[in-house]
This record gives structure tokens, sequence and C-alpha cells, in this order.
């Protein structure tokens, strides 16, 4: 069915729509141009108008890639948002706001940052020992003042002068034990003792050798650093390594061990302190000596050992913060033989000769224990006696004979 169009008057108006009045009839005759010039509209630039087909274009495409339900077709593309087809701000201008919070943010993020690093260096300027412990070669353990002291290489012969003492005088401490002392940059314990080459001496083969050697190191750590034997216990394992074949060494220091006195004193050999009296303070005994090999009779290796032993001990009941150190020097030649020339065991201790000197203990007591001189001790009976003497001048010999209890000029 069509509709006709409506009928047009006889001014060519169409029916149904008012015609123009008289006046404007005159206003249109008078100006026809003026009119149309400010009705009529603008034609859009060049420019513009490629940019409208541009973005036009893009949304048809956009559209054109959907399926049903404004879905991409594509694979992924639910994964990826398309952008839009007008940039952000187009026509309108930046958005100037979320630009302007990004950046107060990042103003304030280095606000932050440099509050942050002038407080750490105000602390680190006040406290200078907080960076310093953690740089290599710093230990922690001696406090911000005391500087870590570097270990002496190992020695290889007797020293021709004594030491001077090591890092900063000061009494000892629980913390610093062995503050003051030339002990201080001593090895520690049984990695102090270190052993000769082994090569064949006297007659006896390298492996001879190297097992008398061994046995050696074994003996002194177990006379002088084993825990339960410094806490007064019994040395089974040092006496388990004298040789059987000469008698008269294990059976007299059994003896001793049973019935101390003067004539009989196992601290000859052993090194122990009275529980009821002194402790250990801290785990560590600094070592300082040198092991030598030479050759003897006939079938014989002869091993020459001379160590100092620094103890740092503090009374068994109060005392507070109280550090005495026990310097307990001593030289023993230890015999190899090869069994099928002398009576011996192998793998067994032969003592040829020994000597002990001890420094800073109470001299009186004869029970076979070592009590350190504390500076409440009141000694009676036996006293060091003679010229003070350097405990830590290993340049010194020794005297082949029973143990010595000297004055000493520094601890």
């Amino acid at each position: 069915m069509s509709t006709a169009p409506p009928p047009e008057r006889p001014d060519g108006t169409p029916d149904g729509q008012p015609s123009p009045s008289d006046d404007q009839w005159e206003a249109l005759l008078q100006d026809p141009a003026g009119g149309a010039r400010s009705a009529a509209p603008k034609e859009p630039s060049a420019r513009a108008r490629l940019v409208t087909r541009r973005l036009r274009e893009q949304d048809e495409a956009q559209a054109r890639g959907r399926g049903r339900g404004g879905r991409a077709w594509w694979p992924g593309a639910a994964r990826k948002a398309t952008p839009p087809a007008t940039p952000p701000g187009w026509r309108t201008g930046p958005a100037w706001r979320e630009m302007d919070g990004s950046a107060a943010r990042g103003r304030r993020v280095r606000t932050a940052f440099g509050v942050a690093l002038a407080v750490a260096v105000a602390v680190v300027a006040v406290r200078p020992s907080l960076l310093l412990d953690r740089l290599p070669g710093h230990d922690p353990s001696d406090g911000d003042t005391v500087a870590a002291p570097s270990t002496l290489p190992a020695e290889t012969a007797r020293p021709t002068s004594a030491p001077a003492v090591a890092g900063q005088d000061g009494a000892p401490t629980l913390a610093h034990p062995f503050l003051g002392s030339p002990a201080r940059n001593w090895a520690d314990g049984a990695d102090a003792i270190e052993l000769p080459d082994a090569v064949a001496v006297g007659g006896l083969g390298k492996a001879d050798v190297a097992l008398g050697l061994r046995r050696t190191k074994e003996f002194l750590v177990a006379a002088n650093l084993d825990r339960e034997v410094l806490a007064g216990g019994r040395p089974t394992r040092a006496l388990s390594l004298l040789d059987p074949s000469q008698p008269e060494v294990p059976a007299g220091l059994r003896r001793s061990l049973s019935h101390p006195d003067h004539e009989h004193n196992p601290l000859n050999l052993i090194t122990r302190f009275d529980p009821d009296d002194a402790r250990q303070a801290g785990e560590v005994i600094k070592v300082r000596g040198h092991m030598t090999l030479g050759p003897g009779r006939a079938g014989e290796a002869r091993i020459h050992a001379d160590y100092t032993f620094v103890y740092a001990m503090r009374p068994a009941h109060g005392g507070g913060d109280e550090v005495a150190r026990t310097i307990v020097r001593r030289s023993m030649t230890v015999s190899v033989f090869d069994p099928s020339r002398w009576q011996a065991t192998r793998g067994k201790v032969q003592l040829r000769d020994y000597s002990a000197e001890y420094s800073n203990i109470d001299c009186r007591a004869q029970d076979g224990l070592l009590h350190p001189a504390f500076a409440g001790t009141t000694q009676s009976g036996a006293q060091p006696t003679g010229p003070a003497e350097d405990p830590y001048d290993r340049s010194r010999k020794m005297n082949n004979e029973a143990a010595d209890c000297s004055r000493v000029s520094r601890t």
C-alpha cells in the first residue's frame, strides 16, 4: 500500500505546513543571500574529514570482527581487550587528573626514600659498628673497640725471642678471655698441632714414621685438650697410647693418678683442673709450638714436641666476670722403634724424656690438679721462687726435670 504525498499549496508549500508570513517573505526578498549564509552549515576541513573517516573505518572494522553478544570470534580475543578506536582524551584533551596523580605518587616515593636514606646515614654515623660488623674479616664478638686478631703462621722451630703483646692491652674478660695476651693470635686447639712431613728416618719406613707422628699428636691432644680430662676426669685415651713395652711410664702415671704427691704428680704428663675450683671460660684453648723429626739409634726415629697451652679459666662458684689464664708448656721426645729390632709395640708411644712448666697457679696444692691463681686466692706453703719469667717466651730451653712452678711476668 502506497501513501500519496500531501498536496501542495499554490505558493509551493506542502499542505500541512504553515506558509511564511508576509514579513518573512519581505525579509527574504530584501536579503536573499544573508539568510542562507547564516543558516547554512559550514563544510568541515579536509583534515577533519580525513580523521573522521579513519575513525569511522576503525569502528566498522571492530564491529565486523566481533560475533554475537559483542565477543570477538578469533582465538585469544577474549583474553586481549581491543583498544577503543577513539584515543583517550581525543577532542576532550589529556586526562590531566590521572597525570597529576601519578606525578604526586612519584614525588611521595622519592621523598620516603630520601628520608630513609638520611636516617640510615645518621644511625651509621652514631654507631659505625652496625656497618663494620658486616664487613669481611670483622669479628662481631670482639665488640666495637676490639679488632679481631689475625692468626700467626705455624711455628716450625724454636723462636729467637719472646712475643710481644698481640692486639690491645687489657685484662681478660668472659667476652675476651685472651685480651692482652700474646696467645690471642695463636691457633686454637688441636688444629695448632701440625705434623711435619713423614719421611724414612733411622732405618724406619715412611709409613712407620707417619704413624709415630700421628700417635704423638693424639697423645698431646688426649693429655691436654680433652674436655673431660681437663675437668678432672681420668685420661683413659692417653693411657691407652702408652707402649706397654715401656711399663714404668703407664704404671707410674696410674700410680700418680690414684695417689698424687710431690714425687708422683700426674701433672708432669696430664693437664687437669680441680672442677670444684675452676672451669673453662669459653670453649677456646690457645696452642703454640712445633714438632720435629730426626734419627736416633739404628731402627729408631725420634719425634720432639714443644708446645705451650693457654687456658682461660673462671671460678667454679661465684667470681663474677673474673678470668685467670693458666699457661702450661710441655716438652717431650717420643721414640718410634722398629719392632723387629727393638722391644716395642707398633702404633704405641714410648717416651724418651718429658718436662713441664705451669704458670699462674696455686703452687701449694699437691693433689694432682691445677688451681688457677684467681684474685681472691691466698697461697700458703710452696710459693713460686726465683726471678720472674715470661711464660710466653718460647725461646727459652726447658730442663728435663719434674714440673716447675715459677713466678711469672705476665699472664
